[in-house]
């Protein structure tokens, strides 16, 4: 079941599934952060989900759906189906999370992330602010980054066959 919610500030429309995860919306690059109130993220997302996007959290390594999954198609955010990366730009890194060298454009945010004593730069989506993972300098060409990204962080949307 679907439903349909106006937003009357621009005039543009989302479709939500039944759990209000976006699916779409006007236009990639034309969006506006998604703000949600904490008990409307915790009925919203599952507790893993709500775990590594909210509280940042980290899954086990080697554990996560989409470590060894290599189909053609789009990731998009678990908390708001905003699009992050392109199965072309997926790559097995061996450590365990899934890994990309590219983003797709406007898609994260990085952040400084000096939690555990550790200096790192933090993953987040660009429309809801949930937590995705690392970004570090140890990637292949042509970026030379790897995009260290949490399975539950994600869902998979298959390309369509034309």
């Amino acid at each position: 079941m679907a439903f349909i919610l106006l937003n009357l500030d621009n005039l543009s429309s989302q479709v939500l599934n039944e759990d209000d995860k976006v699916l779409n919306s006007k236009e990639d690059s034309e969006f506006k952060k998604m703000k949600r109130t904490d008990s409307e993220w915790r009925r919203i997302l599952t507790s893993a989900e709500y775990y590594i996007l909210r509280e940042k959290g980290t899954e086990r390594a080697f554990t996560g759906e989409y470590d060894g999954h290599f189909e053609d198609g789009i990731y998009v955010c678990a908390g708001c189906g905003h699009k992050l990366f392109d199965s072309e730009t997926k790559y097995r890194s061996g450590c365990g999370w899934p890994a990309f060298f590219q983003a797709m454009p406007e898609s994260v945010e990085e952040s400084e992330d000096n939690s555990y004593g550790m200096r790192r730069i933090e993953i987040t989506c660009s429309k809801c602010d949930g937590h995705l993972g690392h970004v570090f300098n140890d990637g292949p060409q042509p970026s030379g980054v790897r995009y260290c990204i949490n399975s539950v962080s994600m869902d998979f949307k298959p390309k369509e066959d034309k």
